[in-house]
């Protein structure tokens, strides 16, 4: 038996594995057994040998629920705080992750946790928060560890302590949580708050770049971009830059642009930049966009367009970004005067 043959015979095999999960779900959800019914309505929520349907998930999650299931209690619960398939309601969400939390559950504790923080359905406190992340943390849940990080980072009801943010973290990272590498990684390289270390939060990104991770990879690029913990060296960041846009992420195809506009571990190519801007600013990347406006408004790679690049720091100004505010005005001024001085 060849590869090919050999995996699609195990696709089949997980197809029929999922119809027959699916058959006796069904049928013992309509037999009232609860976890049957939670069951099913994972298989629409994920669309696992189905087509997704939200209100037929929440639907089968209230079944669960009524009857005391935990994990179809925690599940409504994010269908209500999110809005997919139900109406969105943070308050039902509460009384649902509550009703999961007086049955000792960590996510829900954690969940919880976020809506005190958030102030979602609930008056915002930060203690709370503290508290219910704590208990679930004790009991080494990754994202009450994560939320606990941010706490510390975001002076959430404590003083701001970055080292103690990089210490949950740690916890955090150490049961493969993703973001948690991240923050930390980028605590190290900036220093706020504790002492810089580029080395160190280079580790970090490696650690997490040299497996597929997009972020990561970016952050990888900038470090070699900016020599910072490691020689200056434009082509390496490229590389790097270059396996993270290949995964459709926005922001290292905006960085691969800039690279091509000014020549940076590649000759200078501003057709190239306009095209990685172009895919970039599909995703309404904000930095994109403004450097589409920038090659419109300077004629690099294209010529001078006036109204092309208002477009693109319009569209830019609009999600904040401040050159593309100031060039917008610019433009809209220059705009104005030449209006004024035509001849009527």
């Amino acid at each position: 038996m060849s590869k090919m043959e050999e995996l699609l015979k195990q696709q089949h095999d997980i197809m029929l594995a999922i119809e027959a999960e699916y058959k006796r779900s069904r049928e013992a959800a309509a037999q009232g057994e609860a976890l049957a019914q939670y069951n099913l309505g994972v298989i629409y929520y994920k669309g696992q040998g189905v087509q997704q349907n939200f209100a037929e998930a929440s639907r089968y999650f209230k079944l669960a629920a009524e009857q005391g299931n935990g994990d179809a209690q925690i599940d409504l619960g994010t269908m209500y705080e999110h809005g997919h398939g139900v109406s969105k309601d943070p308050v039902e969400a509460v009384r649902l992750y509550n009703l999961a939390v007086s049955q000792g559950s960590v996510v829900a504790h954690c969940r919880l946790g976020h809506m005190f923080e958030s102030g979602l359905g609930v008056k915002q406190d930060y203690q709370e928060a503290i508290r219910l992340y704590k208990l679930a943390a004790q009991q080494d849940h990754a994202d009450a560890q994560y939320a606990l990080g941010l706490v510390y980072e975001n002076h959430h009801g404590v003083e701001q302590d970055n080292a103690k943010a990089i210490e949950w973290y740690k916890l955090a990272a150490a049961h493969g949580h993703v973001d948690a590498h991240i923050r930390i990684g980028v605590l190290l390289e900036s220093g706020q708050g504790l002492k810089q270390d580029h080395a160190q939060a280079l580790h970090w990104f490696m650690l997490l770049a040299s497996k597929g991770n997009a972020v990561a990879q970016i952050n990888v690029g900038m470090m070699h971009d900016r020599g910072l913990g490691v020689k200056e060296d434009f082509v390496e960041a490229m590389r790097w830059y270059k396996l993270a846009a290949a995964q459709d992420n926005a922001d290292a195809q905006t960085k691969v642009g800039f690279m091509y506009a000014n020549g940076k571990g590649v000759p200078l190519n501003y057709a190239e930049a306009m095209r990685w801007y172009k895919l970039a600013a599909e995703h309404d990347n904000a930095s994109a966009l403004s450097n589409l406006g920038f090659m419109y408004d300077h004629g690099l790679g294209v010529e001078i367009d006036d109204t092309k690049a208002l477009v693109y720091y319009s569209k830019a100004a609009r999600k904040g970004d401040p050159y593309a505010i100031k060039n917008r005005d610019i433009i809209e001024a220059r705009l104005a005067a030449q209006q004024a001085h035509k001849p009527v």
